[in-house]
């Protein structure tokens, strides 16, 4: 039975790599941008650069005066401006979120929705980003192989393997994963996955604070061998120390959260290094202490990129919710998953950014992401290596070679931003254009969508 599935995969392979990559639609002609601060995402930046996008790709990149550009080709003027490249975002869960009302279900997913999430993420800034373990049936696996305008793209795991009851937190998704109780079921999982070729395998391991069983290191062994029998990659949800190092030893290659029960010790930090893990922290923008002003909101509430992508109830719903909190009080408790990501990092332990959007309403789709930049920047990172972290780093572990620099030979995916990250991080959302593939995004359009929406429903 094994050998037939192998065979069945490596003949799902073949069909696979004729849409692994979305096709492009063609631009016009070479444009030449000229004059702005580029970061190019690999820990380097251009002053008064110019670079040459043409057939959706960067073509030539250095210094104004140095490039050459092509007959014909038109300019856009970026003097003043700061340009960093398109964001990836390694962990979301699109398609079940109503971001107009912020309700989850699964009446909600469908493909207009799922591509309404995409294009959120695009107005953000984000070129690419991944479904972790919450899609059903065919529609991720079909929205892969596309090219949507105005919508970043999509990876996806397809369904992700759990402990029943003990994967996505969220009622209205907790049944969609494999629900696996023993080895065997495992195998079985990961076995009737494959033939869709899912970018990884995602494992569950979490007992949610001890409310629910969780894999046994027999069962995350199972899974993460078959997989690796099959040729695919695994990566896991992680919560406690012990399970990390298990799933290390198992064969995951990277992690989504940090580990949350104490702190990392020698040996999870020399098996993450030995075995090259990645990590992405997901240290939340919503409700971190450290963005918490005095009156009780987080120091971006007011900014205009709130406004211009949230509906004006959620946020006041948001704003009570606050307020609550101020009135009542936290108890105060070890962050450990902020703690562990700045230790991590001092290590050499590669970490990237992953927003976890999506999840509820109180993530919200793009500007979560954009709020992690703030994150690991107060958890010990630079903002020039918060910026590698989202860019070029997240690309390269999700395998999306095409994406993540501003350089020759990579997709023509850029953010055009007001100011200078690098003199402050919140500058990265100080947008005043994105392009993905070469093409603007039209964030006027996008932004009438959502009004129109809102009035619609009674959100306004």
């Amino acid at each position: 039975m094994r050998r037939l599935t192998a065979c069945l995969f490596v003949a799902s392979l073949f069909l696979a790599a004729t849409h692994a990559l979305p096709s492009r639609a063609q631009t016009p002609g070479p444009t030449v941008f000229e004059g702005a601060y580029v970061i190019v995402g690999d820990g380097s930046a251009i002053e008064d650069a110019a670079f040459v996008v043409e057939n959706n790709r960067f073509t030539s990149v250095g210094r104004r005066g140095e490039v050459a550009a092509p007959s014909g080709a038109s300019r856009v003027d970026l003097s003043g401006k700061t340009v960093i490249p398109g964001i990836v975002d390694a962990h979301g869960h699109p398609g079940f979120l109503d971001a107009v009302t912020g309700q989850l279900s699964k009446a909600n997913f469908t493909r207009e929705n799922y591509i309404d999430h995409l294009q959120r993420y695009a107005y953000h800034g984000v070129a690419a980003t991944i479904s972790t373990g919450t899609d059903m049936g065919e529609l991720a696996y079909k929205l892969r192989a596309e090219a949507i305008p105005n919508a970043a793209l999509i990876r996806t795991v397809g369904r992700g393997l759990a402990y029943p009851g003990s994967g996505p937190f969220d009622p209205s998704r907790n049944d969609v994963p494999y629900a696996v109780t023993s080895a065997a079921e495992a195998r079985k999982a990961v076995q009737d996955l494959a033939p869709h070729r899912p970018d990884f395998v995602k494992i569950w391991v979490d007992s949610r604070n001890g409310r629910q069983k969780k894999l046994t290191p027999e069962m995350f062994t199972a899974a993460a061998e078959e997989a690796r029998n099959l040729g695919l990659p695994s990566i896991a949800h992680v919560y406690e120390l012990e399970d990390a190092k298990g799933l290390v030893r198992a064969g995951v290659e990277g992690f989504m959260h940090s580990i949350r029960d104490q702190e990392v010790d020698d040996e999870f930090i020399r098996l993450a290094k030995e075995h090259d893990i990645w990590i992405t922290p997901n240290l939340g923008g919503i409700n971190r202490p450290s963005l918490i002003r005095e009156n009780g909101t987080p120091a971006w509430f007011d900014e205009p990129l709130v406004r211009e992508t949230i509906a004006p109830a959620l946020i006041r719903e948001r704003a009570q919710t606050y307020e609550r909190r101020k009135r009542e009080g936290a108890p105060p408790r070890p962050l450990f998953d902020a703690i562990n990501t700045r230790k991590l990092h001092a290590a050499g332990v590669r970490q990237v950014l992953g927003s976890d959007a999506a999840g509820d309403g109180n993530r919200w789709l793009g500007l979560q992401t954009l709020l992690e930049f703030d994150n690991m920047v107060a958890a010990g990172f630079t903002p020039m290596e918060a910026i590698v972290a989202a860019t070029r780093d997240s690309a390269r572990v999700l395998r999306l070679d095409q994406l993540g620099m501003v350089a020759p030979g990579k997709s023509a995916d850029f953010v055009v931003l007001d100011a200078n990250p690098l003199d402050d991080i919140a500058n990265v959302r100080k947008i005043n254009r994105v392009y993905l593939r070469g093409e603007e995004v039209d964030r006027a359009g996008l932004r009438a969508k959502w009004q129109a929406q809102w009035r619609e429903k009674g959100m306004l």
